[in-house]
């Protein structure tokens, strides 16, 4: 087992990882940007190592630096989490030839699954149903219009080196397609280093089910069960579940088994996802391998009790799965809501800046995956992900109950949060019927408001960053062997509230 594990990445993704090494006796080191040094995952590892300016493309894009770190602090590995560098086959080559092991596929797999645009032909091969699309990335506009003219708008952009939404465009007709493609190219360039983009055919209202896999290094794979995907925005997934509402035993075995195809054609090892696409007559399409861990892992743990990242770092080590497909159960129900810093009243754009307060939800079959606090600064570089609130329950409905109290006692003051849209998500009742797919936000949410007035969140803003100069010193942390205050906060009490209702 390894003794030391560079984590390549930041925000929520590096404290999980970090906090699995914890519990598996291996060190860890962080790497951060300038405008990260005061970030919690920097706070939490073992060694942290400064890797260059704000911009991803300087800090955690450069592949040199991570090297260098990696070597410096005698780290054996990396883990990628996901976004950045995680999919990117160069990257994990280079690691291979630098004898340092990377904590996800192997190169060659990774070359194939990565790029979208060769999973799909190799994937085609092997029997696996797909969604009609390109099978080439071509040079000319000419030919990406001739590919939507034969496919029949409208068509999807897609990055081929990437997912979360990076990159994606939905064309309706022909004259979005030139300001469509330049966008995307500059999207995928920004968020994985490559510019590739291809188009398939956009399939309208489907359900979004994918399949976690884990794969060993010795021919040994199982699938760990579905989990549904369909409410996204902007094509970025916000809320999760796990079981789906839409397969019943005979399709989840059926979906379950071509994931495990889809592992073999590739020669895949070591955590994945396959990702489907359900039409309205339940016929399923291979959409895409996510080869990384996924934002939404945790609601596959809660269901199966298997974790993740143990699994990950086991598998990198070189050792066999220690279960087999019959020994894997699904057990309950998850939920899981993204929690970003976006301001709803300005059409969802990234809010940055301090959070003076943070009040995290808590409470049996709770979980809340984060890298934030108070006084945090909200940088404006990166994705404005700031954590995943996820709860278990023994069905469905209560688990929307559990979900729906945990995200009213949620509070984050200083900064907008999507918390209150997704509230209304989980209320709404096509949501509570199971009723989803990938057009549920445009449905039911297009010119979506949020109730709260910012006045009263203004007021207690200013009250909690009050309390909390009273419990600091002049730079913001109490002094070594200074008695605790006695005073009770507010906020350490606070139960069930909500802003501006009333």
């Amino acid at each position: 087992m390894f003794k030391k594990i560079l984590i390549a990445n930041r925000g929520e993704i590096a404290v999980r990882i970090i906090k699995a090494c914890r519990e598996m006796g291996i060190s860890t080191v962080a790497v951060y940007s300038d405008v990260d040094r005061r970030s919690l995952h920097v706070q939490l590892a073992d060694e942290a190592v400064p890797i260059g300016p704000a911009p991803a493309i300087e800090s955690y894009l450069n592949m040199d630096r991570l090297i260098a770190a990696t070597r410096t602090t005698g780290a054996e590995a990396i883990h990628p989490g996901y976004g950045f560098l995680a999919e990117n086959s160069d990257f994990v080559l280079r690691c291979e030839k630098e004898g340092i092991v990377f904590i996800g596929p192997n190169s060659k797999a990774l070359a194939l699954v990565g790029d979208k645009v060769r999973a799909r032909q190799t994937m085609e091969k092997a029997d696996v149903p797909i969604i009609p699309g390109m099978k080439s990335i071509p040079k000319d506009l000419s030919e990406y219009e001739a590919a939507a003219k034969k496919l029949g708008y409208p068509v999807m952009i897609k990055a081929s080196a990437g997912g979360g939404g990076k990159g994606m465009r939905i064309i309706y007709e022909g004259q979005e397609l030139r300001p469509g493609l330049e966008a995307g190219r500059r999207e995928a360039k920004s968020a994985f280093g490559d510019e590739s983009v291809y188009l398939e055919k956009y399939i309208e209202e489907p359900r979004h089910v994918e399949f976690q896999v884990l794969a060993d290094n010795y021919g040994n794979a199982v699938h760990l069960f579905e989990r549904e995907c369909s409410i996204q925005r902007r094509h970025q997934k916000i809320v999760e579940e796990s079981p789906s509402q839409a397969l019943d035993t005979k399709l989840r075995t059926k979906m379950g088994e071509t994931a495990k195809k889809v592992v073999a054609a590739a020669g895949y090892n070591n955590a994945g996802t396959v990702e489907f696409l359900l039409d309205k007559s339940k016929n399923f399409f291979f959409l895409e391998v996510n080869a990384r861990l996924q934002v939404e892992h945790p609601v596959t743990e809660l269901c199966t009790g298997v974790d993740l990242v143990h699994q990950q770092i086991r598998i990198a080590a070189g050792e066999k799965l220690s279960f087999g497909q019959a020994d894997v159960a699904q057990r309950g129900h998850a939920l899981e809501c993204r929690i970003y810093a976006e301001d709803p009243a300005n059409n969802f754009l990234p809010s940055s800046g301090k959070i003076l307060f943070l009040k995290e939800p808590k409470g049996p079959g709770v979980r809340h995956d984060c890298g934030i606090y108070s006084g945090w600064e909200v940088p404006s570089y990166y994705d404005p992900f700031l954590a995943k609130l996820i709860v278990w329950a023994e069905n469905r409905e209560s688990a929307c109950r559990r979900m729906l109290a945990a995200l009213n006692d949620y509070a984050i003051l200083g900064i907008s949060t999507s918390i209150g849209f997704l509230k209304d998500i989980v209320s709404h009742p096509e949501f509570r019927a199971g009723r989803t797919n990938t057009g549920f936000i445009k449905n039911h949410f297009e010119n979506w408001r949020e109730r709260d007035k910012g006045g009263d969140a203004l007021k207690l803003a200013l009250a909690a960053a009050a309390f909390d100069s009273l419990n600091s010193g002049p730079s913001g942390k109490r002094a070594v062997g200074e008695a605790k205050k006695t005073a009770v906060s507010p906020w350490q009490t606070l139960g069930h509230w909500r802003l501006g209702e009333g």
